[in-house]
C-alpha cells in the first residue's frame, strides 16, 4: 500500500521534495467526493505510521498535518479515525517506542484536532496519557451512566391528562361515511383539534388511524393520503406496524389479512421501507431455507422408498404415516408473515416489493404456496388481457373480461409482444411449475406463444425487427422450458392442455422441441421437491401398469398409459423403453396401447426413442462382438411399428441416422431399415421364395400382392408421411449417398477392430437398407422430384464417390421415368402413328434421346482401355435395365388372379358375412384382378418394345478389339459380378441377361466362355462375399445352372437354342465371323462333357472351401450350395463326395461354431433328399471305357481321353479363376506327392479339370519311361510320408477315388488312371513288386495261348474280372466291357494334324498373354471330352477281319513287350536313386511337351487289342487278392503297362498303314470330315 500512496523516496527526501509532493497528493485526494475518502485516509495513515516507526520526526509530521487540516472541513475527523486505528495497533504491540511515538504525534496534533473528536475515537487509557481526561476508570463509569439514561430509562408521560373522550371522538371521526365531500385534509384538521383539545398522544392517534384503516381497507386512497399528511417520520410508522405484526407472532396466533393489506398499501406508496418492516416479520430467512432443504430431502426419501422393494404390509404402514403427515401440514399452515405480506403485495399489484421478497427466498418456494401462486396468476391475467384479446383469442371464443387494476402504482397492461418482456416474462419465471394452479392462464400463455410464432414466421427481414423477434423467441423458449412443461407435469392428466401446448410447440423446429424435452426429462424434475415426488410416483405407476400389460388387456392398460402420459410423458416413456429393450415381446402390446396419447406425447416419444438409441453408456454390440445387441434390435422394431401406426414426425429420427452415418457409424441403419419396411411396406429379404421373386419382376401391383411375405396393406398414408419428411428436410439423396459410401466404410473404417462376422452383418445391413431405401424412393417419389434430386451417374461416381452399382441403382428409375415420359411426348406429337411398328420406333427414338447422355457419362467411369471391348452403350444398357424390362412373369400374374378368384368364391360361399361387406370385398377383389390384368398387358407391351430395342442395339455392343476371353473378363468384372450380388432380383437379372444376349446372337459374345468362367471361378468370389451376398450369388448360379441344365437335358432343346448360335462357336476367327459353319459349333455330346466338367469344378471348389476351416468360406459355400441344390449336384459320385465333406463339417463344428453346424446339417438333410434325383456319371454324359491302346497311356484320365478331333472350343472353357483353381490344386498336389506321376496333359488343365475330363497326350516312349520312373520314386516318397494325409486325398474318397476306381477296372492296363489314378493310393513294397512281376510273366504266357481266341473272348474275360472286382459296380463293368469292342480308331492323315496345329496356334494368338495358359488348359479339357465321342464315331467304320489281323499282330509282339518290360524294371530300379533336380527337370520337360506338341499324342491314341487279354488277366489277379491290397495292385498294373509304350508306339504306326490300305481313300475322307466336324 505504501508504494501506491506514499513512496519511501518521499520520506528519505522529505525536506527537498517529499513534503511538497505529499501536500500535493493530499490536495488531489481532498478534491474528490466525500464518499471516496479511503485513499486520503490511507495517505494520512502511512504518514503517521512512519512517525510511529521512527522514520519521520514528530514535529515535521505535525507541521505537515497542520497544513493538511486546512484542505477540508472534515479533515480533523478523518485524522481522528486514523489515530483511532493506530491507537488499537500500538496498544497491542510490545514495542514501547512505537507507543511513545504515537502518543507524541497525537499530542503534537492537539492544536489541529478538537478534543471532543479525540474523546469519541480514542481509547480512555490513551486519552489519560494525553492528559485529555483525568482518570480512565471514572470516564468509563460516566459513559455507562449516560448510555443507560439514553437507551433504557423510560420517558414519563402524564397519562392522567389524556381524556378518553378524545379517543372516542377520534374513532368517530375516522369511521364516518367517506362517500361525500370529506377529504383527508379536513379529517386531518379535526384530528389535530382533538389532539390539542384532549391532550392525546400523537403515536397513539397514529395507531388508532392504522386500526381503523385495517377495518376499512377498501378506502385505500383516503387513509393513505391521511397517513401521508399526518406522519412526519417513516421510522415511527414502521415501528408501530412492526409492533402490530409482533402481537400476532404468538404460537397459535394468526395474522389478519387486513394487516397485510395495510402494510402492502403503505409499502406501495413508499410510506415505509421494506427493509425496515421486513425485520419485524417471521420466520427468519434462514429457517425458510432450512425448511426448503428439509422438503427436498423428504421428497427424495419418498422417491427412494418408491423405488425400493418393500413388503406389502410395510408399504401400507408407510403410506398411512405419509397421509397423516400431509394431513397435519394441511391442518396447521405455518404463520408465515412474509408470505402473507407477499400475497397482499401481489393482490394490489406492487410487483417491485413482491419481487424483492421473493428474491430473499429459495427458488419457487413462495409460489409453491397455492395462495401466492393464484395471486400472481391473477396479476398476470390482468397484465396480458389486452394483448390476449388482440392476438390470441380463438375464433368464436368470448372469455371473461378482466378489469385492470385501479391502482396507479400497479404495472401497466401489455399491448404488444415486446411488452411481455417488461414484467410478464419475469413473473412467469418466478411462478415456474406452479402455473399448474391456473389452467386458464396456462392456455392463454400457450396461445400467445402460438400467435407469436405465426407472426415470427412471417416477419419482414429488417434487422432491427428481426433482432427483437429473436429475443422474444428466446423468451418464449425459456418460458416453455421453465414454466409450461413443468406446469404440465403438475397438472392432473389434462389432455386438453397437452394438445394446446402441441399447437404451440409444433411451430418450433424439431431441434428446439427436442432440446426442451431433454431439459424437461433430465433437469426439470430435480429443481423442486414437488417435481421429485411426482417423478417417483410416475415411475411407480408405470411399473404397476407395465407389469400387467398383455395382448388381452391392451385397451384398459392403454387408457392408464394415456392418463399418465398427459402429464409426465418423458418419465413414462423412458421406463417403457427400458422394459422393451429387455423384453422384446412387449413391443406389440405397447404399440397397441399407445393409441390414447396426445400429439405432444407422440413427439416426446420420438425424442425418447432417439435418446435411448444415442445412449453412450449402451454397447451396440453383444459381448461376443459378432452380433448387434438385442436392445438395439428391439428399439428398431418398435420404431418401425410406432412410426407407421401413429402420426409422429420423422425428421428427428431420420436426421439422427444421417448424423450417425456422417460419423461413420452404421449400426443405426437398422432403424431406417425397420421404418421403411413398416411404413412403406418394402421388405428386404434374401429368403424369398421363387414365387415371390417372380412376382417382384412384375409391376407395382403384382409386387404388393405376391412379392412380400406379409400382405402389405394401408401403407399409403404412412409412406406419404415418410416421403414428405425426407423431401422437406432434404434427406433423401444424402441418406442414399451416405449409405452407398458407408458400405466400404464398414469394411475399411469400422471393420478394423470388429469381428469379421459382425463386419459382414453391418455391410449387409448397410447394403440392404440402401436397396430398400432406393426402392422406396423409386416407387414413391414423383418423376420430377426424383430427377430433381438424383444427379447423373458420372457426378454420383466421380464427385460423391458412390460405388458404380449403387449409382446405377439410384439412377435406374430416373432413366425409366425419362424414357416413358419422352415416349409419351413423341406419341402425342405424332398422333397418326397407330401401328405397333411405329410405336416401337418411337420408343427406340425415346431411348436414344434419354440414354445418349448416359453413354457419354459412363465413359469417365472406367479407363479408356475398357471401351476397346465393351461399348458404353452395352455397359449402360446392362446397368439401366431390370427384370421388369426383360420378361413378363405370366405365371405370377395368373397365380395372383387365381388367388383373387378363390377369395371371391370364398366370399360368396360365406353365409355369415353381411351382404354389404360381401359386395364391398367382391368389388375390391374384382378391381384388383382388373388392375393385375391391365398391368400384365402393359408390361407385355413394354417388354416387346425393349426386346426390339435390344435387337437393334446388339450389333454395336461388343467390339472385341482384344480376345473374346478379355471381352468376357471385362463383362464379368464390370457388369455381371457387381450386379449379381446387389439384390436377389439383380441376381436373376444377370443370369437372364446372359441368356438374352445369347438368344439375341450378339456378335463377339461367347456364351460358352461366359458360362465356363462363371462356373470355374467360384472359390475367390464365394470367399469374398458377405452372408447375404453369398445368398444372392447362389441364386445367380442357380439361375445359370437352370439354363445349362435345360440345354443339357434334351438334344432337341440344345439344337434349337444353342445349335446355330454364335455363342457356341468353338473356333474364333476374325471378329466379323458369324459362326455359320456347323463344324465350328459345339455339338450336344461335347456340351454334355463340358457341363460335367463344370459340375466337377463346382465340386472341387466347394470341397476346397469346406476344407479351409475359415468361417466365411464354410458359411458362404454352404449358403451357395443350398441355393443351387435344385440343379447341383446331379452326378451321384460328386454328390457323395460333397455329402462326405459336409458330414465332416457337421462333426467338427458341432461344439465350436453352432451356426455353421446348423447350416451344414440343413444342407446335409436337403442333399440326402435330392439323392433320388442324382444319376450315375455315365448317364449324365456319354462316358465310354478308353480303348486298349489308350489304356497303355499313363496320362489318360477317367473319362475324357484326349483326341485330335477335339473342338478348339476349349478356349471358351477357361478363365482367370481357372488359374487360381490350378494353383490350389498344385498346392494340394505338392503336399500329397502323388500327382507328379504320369501326367502328359497340360498341367494347369489337369489340375483344374476333373478325372472325367483329363487329357492324354504322351509324346514319346522316352518321356513316358521317365514319368514311370518318376512315379515309382514319388510312390516311395509318398509311402514314407503318411499317405492320404492331404485334404484332397482325404476328401477325394467320393470325389476323385470313386470314379477312378470304376475306371481303373476297365482300363486295367494302367493308363486310364492317369493323374488321379495314383492320387491317394498306398505304394506297394518291393517284395510285393517282385511277387507281382512273377505273376505278370505267368500272365504273358497265358496271353500268348489266348491270342487265337480273338478279341471277343478277351472282352468277356475282362467283363468277368470286372464283375468280380470289388472296386466297381456291375453296371460300370458292363459298360467298360462293351466299350472295349469299339476302340480301334480310324487313322488320320498328317495333313489333318498340321491343319489342326495351325488352328491351335491361331487360337493361342487370339487369347491374351495373361490367359494363354488357361486357354491351353481348357483346350486340353475339351480334347478330353471330345475324344470319347470321336472314338465312338470312328469305331463304326472297322470290320471284323481287320480286328482279327490286328489281334494276331499284337500277339506276335506280346513276347517282345515282356522282354522290354523286364529291361524297364531294371532301369526303374536304377532311376529311383536319382536326385530331385533330375526329377524336376524331367517334370519341366513333361510340361513343355504338353504345351508345345500334340502330334505324338495323336498317334498314341491307337491301341492294339492284345492289351485287352492282358488287362483281363490282371483283373483276375486283382480279384484273387484281398481288398486291402486293391490300390497297390492298381498301381502295379499302371507300372507294367508303362513298360510297353515303346514297342507299342512302333506297332501303332504299322497298324495305321494297314488300316489305310484296307479302308481306302473313301473312308479316309469320311473320317476327315467327321473329325473336322468335331473340331
Amino acid at each position: 500500500m505504501a508504494t501506491l500512496i506514499l513512496p519511501t523516496d518521499w520520506i528519505k527526501n522529505w525536506e527537498k521534495s517529499g513534503k511538497n509532493e505529499f501536500l500535493q497528493l493530499c490536495q488531489d485526494l481532498a478534491g474528490k467526493p466525500e464518499d471516496d475518502d479511503k485513499e486520503l485516509q490511507t495517505a494520512l495513515y502511512e504518514l503517521s505510521l512512519h512517525v510511529v516507526q521512527g522514520t519521520l520526526k514528530v514535529d515535521v509530521a505535525a507541521s505537515i498535518l497542520g497544513d493538511v487540516m486546512e484542505l477540508r472541513d472534515d479533515m480533523a475527523s478523518i485524522l481522528a479515525d486514523v489515530f483511532g486505528v493506530l491507537d488499537i495497533e500500538t496498544s497491542c504491540t510490545e514495542e514501547k517506542h512505537k507507543r511513545e511515538n504515537f502518543t507524541s504525534l497525537v499530542g503534537a496534533c492537539l492544536f489541529c484536532v478538537p478534543d471532543a473528536i479525540l474523546k469519541e475515537r480514542l481509547d480512555p487509557e490513551t486519552l489519560e496519557c494525553l492528559g485529555l481526561i483525568k482518570q480512565a476508570q471514572q470516564f468509563n463509569q460516566k459513559i455507562v451512566k449516560i448510555k443507560t439514561k439514553l437507551f433504557y430509562k423510560q420517558q414519563k408521560f402524564n397519562l392522567l391528562r389524556e381524556e378518553n373522550e378524545g379517543y372516542a371522538k377520534l374513532i368517530t371521526e375516522l369511521g364516518q361515511d367517506l362517500s361525500g365531500n370529506i377529504t383527508s385534509h379536513l379529517v386531518l384538521e379535526n384530528i389535530k383539534s382533538l389532539i390539542g383539545c384532549f391532550n392525546l398522544d400523537p403515536n397513539r392517534v397514529l395507531d388508532i388511524i392504522l386500526e381503523v384503516y385495517e377495518c376499512r381497507s377498501d378506502q385505500d386512497e383516503f387513509f393513505v393520503a391521511l397517513i401521508k399528511s399526518y406522519m412526519c417520520e417513516h421510522q415511527t410508522l414502521c415501528h408501530i406496524l412492526g409492533f402490530k405484526f409482533k402481537f400476532h407472532q404468538e404460537p397459535n396466533g394468526e395474522t389478519p389479512s387486513s394487516l397485510y393489506h395495510v402494510a402492502a398499501a403503505l409499502l406501495q406508496h413508499n410510506l415505509i421501507a421494506l427493509e425496515d418492516l421486513y425485520v419485524h416479520l417471521v420466520p427468519l430467512d434462514s429457517s425458510i431455507v432450512e425448511e426448503h432443504k428439509r422438503e427436498i430431502l423428504e421428497a427424495k426419501q419418498i422417491a427412494r422408498k418408491l423405488t425400493m422393494v418393500v413388503l406389502p404390509s410395510e408399504k401400507n404402514e408407510d403410506k398411512e404415516k405419509e397421509k397423516d403427515k400431509e394431513e397435519e401440514k394441511n391442518e396447521k399452515p405455518p404463520n408465515n408473515q412474509k408470505l402473507g405480506l407477499l400475497e397482499a403485495l401481489l393482490r394490489i399489484g406492487d410487483w417491485q416489493h413482491a419481487q424483492s421478497i421473493m428474491e430473499q427466498m429459495p427458488a419457487f418456494y413462495a409460489t409453491s404456496h397455492r395462495a401466492i401462486a393464484l395471486a400472481l396468476c391473477q396479476l398476470l391475467h390482468i397484465l396480458i388481457e389486452p394483448l390476449y384479446r388482440r392476438a390470441a383469442v380463438p375464433k368464436g371464443a368470448k372469455g371473461r373480461q378482466l378489469k385492470p387494476l385501479q391502482n396507479s402504482q400497479a404495472p401497466r397492461p401489455v399491448e404488444t409482444f415486446e411488452g411481455l418482456s417488461r414484467d410478464v416474462i419475469t413473473m412467469l419465471g418466478y411462478l415456474g411449475p406452479h402455473l399448474s394452479h391456473d389452467a386458464v392462464l396456462f392456455a392463454k400463455i400457450v396461445r400467445l406463444g402460438k400467435s407469436f410464432m405465426k407472426e415470427y414466421q412471417t416477419v419482414d427481414s429488417r434487422p432491427d425487427s428481426k433482432e427483437e423477434m429473436d429475443s422474444m423467441l428466446s423468451c418464449f423458449l425459456s418460458i416453455s422450458d421453465q414454466v409450461l412443461l413443468p406446469s404440465l407435469t403438475l397438472m392432473d392428466c389434462n389432455a386438453c392442455m397437452s394438445e394446446e401446448l402441441w399447437g404451440f410447440f409444433k411451430l418450433f423446429p424439431y431441434q428446439h422441441r427436442y432440446r426442451l424435452y431433454g431439459q424437461w426429462k433430465n433437469e426439470t424434475y430435480g429443481s423442486h421437491p414437488l417435481l421429485v415426488k411426482v417423478k417417483a410416483q410416475t415411475v411407480d405407476r408405470a411399473k404397476y401398469i407395465m407389469k400387467r400389460l398383455t395382448k388381452e388387456n391392451v385397451k384398459p392398460s392403454g387408457r392408464q398409459i394415456g392418463k399418465l402420459s398427459h402429464s409426465n410423458p418423458t418419465i413414462l416413456f423412458d421406463y417403457i423403453l427400458s422394459q422393451i429393450q429387455w423384453y422384446d415381446n412387449l413391443i406389440t402390446p405397447v404399440v397397441d396401447s399407445l393409441k390414447y396419447l396426445t400429439s405432444l406425447n407422440y413427439d416426446v416419444l420420438a425424442y425418447c426413442i432417439i435418446e435411448a438409441l444415442a445412449n453412450p453408456e449402451k454397447e451396440k454390440m453383444k459381448h461376443d462382438d459378432t452380433t448387434i445387441s438385442s436392445w438395439l434390435q428391439s428399439l428398431a422394431s418398435l420404431c418401425g411399428a410406432v412410426f407407421r401406426k401413429y402420426p409422429i414426425e420423422l425428421a428427428g429420427l431420420l436426421q439422427y441416422v444421417t448424423n450417425q452415418l456422417k460419423a461413420g457409424k452404421s449400426f443405426d441403419l437398422l432403424i431406417l431399415k425397420e421404418v421403411v419396411q413398416k411404413m412403406a411396406g418394402i421388405e428386404i429379404t434374401d429368403e424369398m421364395t421363387q414365387e415371390q421373386l417372380e412376382a417382384m419382376t412384375g409391376g407395382e401391383q403384382l409386387k404388393a400382392e405376391g412379392g412380400y411375405f406379409g400382405q402389405i396393406r394401408n401403407t399409403k398414408k404412412s409412406s406419404q408421411r415418410l416421403k414428405d419428411a425426407l423431401l422437406e428436410h432434404e434427406l433423401a439423396l444424402p441418406l442414399c449417398l451416405l449409405m452407398a459410401q458407408q458400405r466400404n466404410g464398414v469394411v475399411f473404417s469400422e471393420g478394423g477392430e470388429k469381428h469379421l462376422k459382425l463386419v459382414g452383418k453391418l455391410y449387409d445391413q448397410c447394403h440392404d437398407t440402401l436397396v430398400q431405401f432406393g426402392g422406396f424412393l423409386a416407387s414413391n417419389l414423383s418423376t420430377e422430384d426424383y430427377i430433381k434430386r438424383v444427379p447423373s451417374v458420372d457426378i454420383l461416381c466421380n464427385q460423391f464417390h458412390t460405388p458404380h452399382d449403387a449409382a446405377f441403382y439410384l439412377s435406374r428409375p430416373m432413366y425409366a421415368h425419362q424414357i416413358l415420359s419422352k415416349y409419351d411426348e413423341l406419341k402425342k406429337a405424332d398422333k397418326a402413328s397407330r401401328q405397333q411398328q411405329q410405336k416401337v420406333h418411337k420408343y427406340v427414338q425415346a431411348c436414344e434421346l434419354v440414354m445418349t447422355p448416359v453413354h457419354e457419362a459412363v465413359v469417365s467411369l472406367h479407363p479408356a482401355k475398357v471401351w476397346d471391348d465393351l461399348r458404353p452403350q452395352f455397359y449402360a444398357t446392362f446397368w439401366s435395365l431390370t427384370m421388369y424390362d426383360l420378361a413378363v412373369p405370366h405365371t405370377a400374374y395368373e397365380r395372383e388372379c387365381n388367388k383373387l378368384k378363390a377369395q371371391m368364391k370364398a366370399i360368396e360361399e360365406n353365409t355369415e358375412m353381411p351382404p354389404n361387406k360381401k359386395k364391398k370385398e367382391t368389388e375390391r377383389c374384382t378391381a384388383l384382378q382388373d388392375k393385375l390384368l391391365e398391368e400384365e398387358k402393359k408390361q407385355l407391351e413394354h417388354v416387346q418394345r425393349v426386346l426390339h430395342r435390344l435387337k437393334l442395339e446388339k450389333d454395336n455392343w461388343l467390339l472385341a478389339k482384344s480376345t473374346k476371353n478379355e471381352t468376357i473378363t471385362k463383362f464379368l468384372q464390370l457388369c455381371l459380378f457387381p450386379r449379381c450380388v446387389f439384390s436377389a432380383i439383380d441376381a436373376v437379372y444377370c443370369a437372364r441377361f446372359v441368356e438374352l444376349v445369347h438368344q439375341q446372337k450378339a456378335p463377339n459374345f461367347c456364351t460358352l466362355l461366359c458360362y465356363d468362367r462363371v462356373f470355374s471361378d467360384i472359390i475367390y468370389t464365394v470367399a469374398s462375399c458377405t452372408e447375404n451376398e453369398s445368398r444372392r450369388y447362389g441364386r445367380f448360379l442357380c439361375c445359370m445352372l437352370e439354363t445349362v441344365t435345360r440345354w443339357h437335358s434334351d438334344r432337341t432343346i440344345y439344337e434349337k437354342e444353342c445349335g446355330n448360335y454364335p455363342g457356341f462357336v468353338t473356333i474364333f476367327r476374325a471378329s466379323g465371323f458369324d459362326g455359320g459353319n456347323k463344324a465350328d459349333q459345339l455339338d450336344y455330346e461335347n456340351f454334355r462333357h463340358v457341363v460335367h466338367k463344370w459340375h466337377y469344378k463346382l465340386t472341387k471348389a466347394s470341397v476346397h472351401c469346406l476344407e479351409t476351416g475359415e468361417y466365411t468360406h464354410i458359411r458362404n459355400i454352404l449358403i451357395v450350395l443350398t441355393k443351387i441344390l435344385p440343379f447341383y449336384p446331379k452326378v451321384l459320385n460328386l454328390g457323395q463326395a460333397l455329402e462326405c465333406r459336409v458330414l465332416k463339417i457337421c462333426q467338427e463344428e458341432k461344439e465350436k461354431r453352432p451356426d455353421l453346424y446348423a447350416l451344414a446339417m440343413g444342407y446335409s438333410g436337403q442333399l440326402k433328399g435330392r439323392k433320388v434325383h442324382m444319376v450315375p456319371e455315365n448317364e449324365f454324359h456319354h462316358k465310354e471305357a478308353p480303348p486298349a491302346t489308350r489304356s497303355a497311356t499313363p496320362a489318360s484320365l477317367q473319362n475324357g481321353p484326349a483326341s485330335s478331333a477335339k473342338p478348339p472350343a476349349a478356349t471358351s472353357a477357361t478363365g482367370k479363376a481357372d488359374e487360381g483353381n490350378a494353383d490350389d490344386a498344385e498346392k494340394s498336389k505338392d503336399k500329397s506327392q502323388t500327382a507328379k506321376t504320369g501326367s502328359k496333359s497340360t498341367s494347369a488343365a489337369l489340375k483344374a479339370s476333373s478325372s472325367s475330363n483329363g487329357s492324354s497326350t504322351p509324346n514319346s516312349t522316352k518321356s513316358s519311361k521317365e514319368k514311370e520312373e518318376k512315379g515309382s520314386k514319388d510312390k516311395k516318397e509318398k509311402k514314407d510320408k503318411a499317405p492320404g494325409s492331404t485334404p484332397e486325398s482325404k476328401a477325394g474318397g467320393k470325389d476323385k477315388q470313386q470314379p477312378k476306381d470304376e475306371r481303373s477296372t476297365r482300363d486295367s492296363s494302367g493308363g486310364g488312371g492317369g493323374e488321379k489314378g495314383q492320387d491317394g493310393r498306398e505304394k506297394t513294397p518291393k517284395s510285393e513288386r517282385d511277387k507281382r512281376s512273377k505273376e505278370e510273366k505267368l500272365q504273358k504266357e497265358e496271353k500268348s495261348k489266348d491270342v487265337g481266341g480273338g478279341g471277343g473272348k478277351e472282352e468277356r474275360d475282362a467283363k468277368e474280372s470286372k464283375s468280380r472286382d470289388g472296386g466297381s459296380g456291375s453296371s460300370k463293368g458292363d459298360k467298360s466291357g462293351a466299350g472295349s469292342q469299339l476302340k480301334s480308331p480310324v487313322p488320320r492323315s498328317d495333313g489333318a494334324d498340321s491343319e489342326r496345329e495351325l488352328k491351335r496356334r491361331k487360337l493361342d494368338t487370339h487369347s491374351s498373354p495373361s490367359h494363354s495358359s488357361t486357354v491351353k488348359d481348357s483346350l486340353n479339357d475339351f480334347k478330353e471330352s471330345a475324344s470319347k465321342h470321336y472314338g465312338n464315331h470312328n469305331t463304326s467304320a472297322l470290320s471284323k477281319s481287320k480286328e482279327r489281323e490286328m489281334e494276331k499282330k499284337e500277339c506276335e509282339k506280346a513276347r517282345d513287350r515282356s522282354k522290354e518290360r523286364e529291361k524297364r524294371e531294371d532301369r526303374k530300379e536304377r532311376k529311383r536313386d536319382h536326385s530331385n533336380n533330375e526329377r524336376e527337370m524331367s517334370q519341366e520337360m513333361k510340361r513343355r511337351k504338353d504345351e508345345n506338341g500334340t502330334n505324338s499324342s495323336k498317334h498314341s491314341k491307337s491301341a492294339s487289342p492284345s492289351d485287352s487279354p492282358r488287362s483281363a488277366d490282371k483283373d483276375k489277379s486283382k480279384s484273387s487278392k484281398s481288398n486291402s491290397k486293391e490300390k497297390s495292385d492298381l498301381a502295379k498294373a499302371e507300372k507294367t503297362s508303362g513298360g510297353k509304350k515303346e514297342s507299342r508306339h512302333d506297332k501303332e504306326k504299322s497298324e495305321k498303314k494297314e488300316k489305310r490300305e484296307s479302308t481306302g481313300a473313301k473312308e479316309d475322307k469320311k473320317h476327315h470330315k467327321s473329325s473336322e466336324k468335331h473340331r
